[in-house]
């Protein structure tokens, strides 16, 4: 997910991409170097990174990465795994791919270029149904495990101030109304599968929560105007969320009220990786790296020498395994 302090920048389709000339991303030996956008990890067993001109990047440990085919050179911020096998990665160009073999190899499920707008993240509960999402409000399901993508549109995520310009819009002109729902709704960033509750953050304070796999949403309350880049629930129970300006903020009873953790930075915030033993690690630009032992009351800055973006992270044989502005790097952390 491009976060370095711009924001980057919809129909079922199953063979949309069919009609697409496409080239396969360059293989090369500076990949890992190169920027990454998004990491995951199965188990410990392995971890997949995502990023810029198509670039995938495989690994069993920090030394023993390489850059995987691709038949796009399209930028990818996303990527998710359900199992050893089967996962997604989505990006730019409402891009989805998916492999079913571990990462090792991948097909274009769909391909969007002429809507101009990025896919951010994507999540599944299962190897069937799943959920993509990304800027203007682009939200696209499945449930034949990317066969065919549907577009929804949530108009429920708008402010009441949008949702009565828009009402007023579709009767006057239905077309203008359909033209302008495709633009109106803001930034999704990022979504989270919390159990059988999932969490959507993005631009313009967004934050909110759905018990249907997002068929339906509740908006909360507004706490900050500005983006969220990632929310998560803690190991204690609690909610977490991060965003521009270097806001955290924690709440105890799923969103009401929220409290803002001091942090003493002003980057952009990106993810929020959870550690052994109650640990709490954020990361951000210009080197970023909060870490938290109170279920982020509190933290400590641990920022970087080589001041580069850090935009993604995930837990790897005890080890902080990050994505970043020069690629997948070995975060040492204390156990």
């Amino acid at each position: 997910m491009i976060r370095i302090l711009v924001t980057v920048l919809v129909l079922i389709s199953s063979a949309s991409h069919s009609q697409q000339v496409t080239k396969p991303a360059i293989m090369s030996a500076m990949a890992p170097n190169k920027l990454l956008l998004d990491v995951t990890a199965v188990d410990n067993k392995f971890f997949i990174a995502v990023g810029e001109r198509g670039h995938i990047i495989r690994g069993t440990s920090i030394e023993s990465v390489e850059q995987m085919p691709v038949p796009v050179q399209t930028t990818l911020t996303g990527v998710v795994m359900v199992n050893e096998q089967v996962g997604w990665a989505v990006g730019h160009d409402s891009l989805i791919l998916h492999t079913a073999d571990g990462g090792k190899s991948w097909q274009i499920q769909q391909y969007l270029p002429s809507q101009q707008k990025p896919l951010m993240d994507v999540v599944f509960k299962n190897e069937k149904e799943g959920v993509a999402i990304g800027s203007y409000g682009l939200f696209y399901r499945t449930y034949d495990g990317g066969n065919t993508w549907e577009r929804e549109y949530h108009v429920s995520l708008l402010s009441d101030e949008d949702k009565e310009y828009l009402d007023d819009l579709k009767q006057e002109d239905e077309q203008a109304y359909l033209d302008e729902r495709a633009n109106i709704l803001p930034h999704f960033n990022r979504i989270y599968l919390d159990g059988r509750t999932t969490y959507l953050v993005g631009e313009l304070g967004l934050i909110a929560k759905s018990n249907d796999f997002g068929k339906t949403w509740q908006r909360f309350e507004e706490i900050y105007h500005g983006s969220f880049y990632d929310i998560i629930r803690t190991q204690q129970g609690n909610l977490l969320t991060v965003g521009l300006r270097g806001n955290v903020f924690r709440t105890l009873q799923n969103g009401m009220p929220w409290n803002n953790s001091k942090t003493g930075v002003t980057a952009l915030l990106n993810d929020i990786i959870l550690g052994g033993e109650n640990i709490i690690y954020i990361v951000g630009n210009n080197g970023v790296l909060l870490v938290s032992d109170d279920d982020g009351v509190t933290f400590k800055q641990r920022i970087q020498s080589d001041g580069k973006a850090i935009l993604a992270g995930v837990m790897f044989n005890n080890e902080l395994i990050v994505a970043s502005e020069v690629g997948i790097k070995l975060i040492q952390v204390s156990k």
